[in-house]
């Protein structure tokens, strides 16, 4: 049977190169108007009980190469349940992975894909809870909507938005896990929290990246993560309207959740470096990382980022901007493309279910320091 690759399908990113005998030559697309790319998500069809390799031959000039060694691609023969390749390997800047399918077609990805389907389904069905209103903040620059769904009646503004980089796909399914965890009437901390706290959750900052099967981009080639400072309705309007949402109810605590190519842990960086910083802003950022530790083996505070010098803080970014702007304690979530190296899964890697269960854990801290913001 012929082999046919495909990518003309929701975050489909893919570029097939050759096919010679069962070798497959592929490329990852860049994002429009951008040099970033790393994002790949595609179908292959003729392959049952065939070894393919498979050789994405531009992988050393991504946006993160350090990001491959060590790195194993998803695949998924159902669209549900996706896994590690075993035979990956990373050499001379080529990605090359080989697998065996059980049946006619399979698909992989750099990360379980969440599609804008699914994010549809979690906002009607999350929007249909009692006590949480579902609406748009407006409207991204190809006309999607920017959901936000709000529930609660504390006094704590808390607000939590994820895949402003929209290849960065285990964000969302961090939102998923949030959400169901909050609405969960048997819950006793979600039942709590919702009585200390209003909660404003935008699920997907970047709709048009996500279809377009960007990594790191909108649909004008711009980086969400470096407008904060000034979000323009030209280059910008999902960050405009989410900050602008933000200035009219204010924030008390805030995170933004991602994901890192190349360190293989969970962790969060921080607001050190603004003008503006308080011994409480840190003491409470301090107190929350603690919390999280206690939550889950998942998150650890060894590894991470490099924090900024005082007054150095890089305001462009939703962390540092909230943090300065609202004298708030803000937050950027970061979890693994790779595995987990606290807490190894060699079947499955970081995987959907993990972001999904520590949504749900870093509320549970959240509670342990509710009290103190």
């Amino acid at each position: 049977m012929t082999i046919r690759v495909s990518s003309a399908f929701d975050s489909g990113n893919i570029r097939l190169t050759s096919i010679l005998d069962d070798r497959v030559g592929l490329e990852i697309v860049p994002d429009h108007q951008s040099d970033f790319y790393q994002w790949f998500h595609f179908r292959v069809l003729g392959v049952r009980g065939r070894r393919i390799s498979y050789e994405i031959g531009n992988a050393g000039g991504s946006a993160y190469p350090d990001g491959w060694p060590g790195y194993q691609a998803c695949w998924s023969e159902d669209r549900v349940t996706w896994r590690r390749v075993p035979d990956t390997r990373y050499e001379e800047g080529v990605l090359h992975f080989s697998h065996v399918a059980e049946t006619d077609s399979i698909w992989f990805a750099y990360f379980a894909p969440y599609s804008l389907e699914r994010h549809l389904d979690l906002v009607a069905r999350i929007g249909a809870c009692p006590g949480v209103r579902a609406y748009s903040l407006g409207q991204s620059l190809d006309g999607r909507e920017i959901d936000c769904l709000t529930l609660g009646d504390g006094p704590v503004r808390v607000w939590l938005y994820g895949r402003q980089h929209p290849g960065e796909t285990m964000a969302e399914w961090w939102m998923e896990g949030a959400l169901e965890a909050l609405t969960d009437p048997a819950d006793p901390i979600a039942r709590a929290l919702r009585t200390r706290a209003t909660f404003h959750i935008v699920p997907n900052m970047n709709p048009d990246g996500s279809a377009r099967g960007h990594l790191r981009t909108n649909a004008a080639g711009v980086n969400l993560n470096r407008e904060w400072h000034a979000p323009s309705a030209e280059r910008a309007p999902e960050v405009l309207a989410v900050r602008n949402a933000m200035d009219q109810t204010g924030v008390d605590f805030a995170m933004d959740v991602h994901g890192d190519e190349a360190i293989p842990h969970v962790f969060l960086a921080g607001f050190e470096g603004i003008p503006s910083l308080t011994e409480r802003q840190t003491a409470l950022f301090a107190r929350y990382s603690a919390a999280l530790v206690r939550r889950t083996p998942d998150f650890q505070t060894r590894r991470g980022y490099g924090v900024a010098g005082a007054g150095k803080a890089n305001l462009t970014m939703s962390t540092n901007q909230l943090a300065e702007r609202f004298g708030c304690v803000a937050m950027t979530l970061e979890m693994p493309f790779k595995d987990n190296d606290d807490l190894p899964s060699p079947e499955f890697g970081w995987s959907a279910e993990r972001s999904k269960r520590l949504g749900a854990a870093c509320l549970a801290a959240l509670w342990d320091m509710i009290g103190e913001i």
